[in-house]
């Protein structure tokens, strides 16, 4: 594995591999519920920190660009053949086929197309961050914890909630606003998606902060390659907190390269 990687390996070395990124704050950790899934059998997972995230060592500038240079060179180590990922692990492995360094199906779970699309709480953020710098950040990651399902079980609530805890404020805090930079700089990234013509999945829950606008939904109801999935009920942490709906969206995915 190339150094520098916080990665996390389950299901058996022979089988097909799913890449899987987890989201801004989190570690490889956030995957591992859907290894436990029965549709999930003889599939490997490499789930991998993206840098500066989830007590991860930073590498390059910590952009969706560089990340995305990063991550496609690691999807060709591992022989991934679905990536997955969730949140900015979403936009990254978007941006991996967008910039054609990476030619697999992706399954994106709540991606942000576009500013607008975001969270207020992460653009709030951002904006406090210009002001008072890391402060603000070392205040949220704090009650960080809260953001996650309230009906997980106890353990495996504070699991993650300590994962959450372990990041970096200020890394943290100039990845977010590289990461508001990158969609600024493209308005929406939902053409650059299409014209990656890949096997893509763009999937939110009901309940989730993070959605997509009408033009977006328009705009990728025009590609005839890319599905955009809702998910009943469903808030922000979709692998932990629906993990089987996320099998069968990988399963679907893995059946697209055959």
């Amino acid at each position: 594995m190339a150094p520098g990687w916080d990665v996390l390996e389950l299901g058996p070395e022979d089988g097909p591999t799913v890449l899987c990124l987890p989201g801004a704050l989190c570690s490889a950790e956030f995957f591992r519920d859907l290894a436990d899934e029965p549709r999930m059998a003889g599939v490997r997972l490499v789930a991998a920190s993206l840098p500066g995230h989830g007590g991860s060592k930073p590498q390059g500038d910590l952009s969706v660009a560089d990340h995305a240079r990063l991550v496609a060179g690691l999807a060709e180590e591992v022989g991934a053949t679905v990536v997955l990922g969730h949140s900015l692990g979403a936009n990254v492995a978007l941006e991996v086929v967008a910039s054609g360094r990476w030619r697999g199906p992706v399954v994106l779970l709540a991606p942000s197309l576009s500013r607008a699309d975001e969270s207020l709480v992460p653009r709030a953020l951002d904006r406090l961050g210009q002001v008072f710098f890391d402060l603000p950040f070392r205040a949220a990651l704090r009650i960080a914890g809260l953001s996650l399902p309230r009906d997980l079980p106890a353990e495996r609530h504070r699991a993650l909630a300590a994962d959450l805890r372990r990041n970096d404020p200020h890394h943290v805090r100039l990845s977010l606003h590289a990461y508001l930079d990158y969609l600024d700089l493209h308005g929406s990234v939902a053409e650059r998606l299409c014209h990656a013509a890949v096997p893509a999945w763009v999937v939110h829950g009901t309940k989730d902060h993070v959605g997509l606008t009408r033009t977006e939904r328009d705009t990728l109801a025009r590609c005839p390659h890319v599905t955009v999935v809702t998910v009943p009920g469903a808030r922000h942490f979709l692998a932990v907190e629906r993990p089987e709906v996320v099998a069968g969206l990988v399963h679907d995915a893995l059946g697209a390269t055959t």
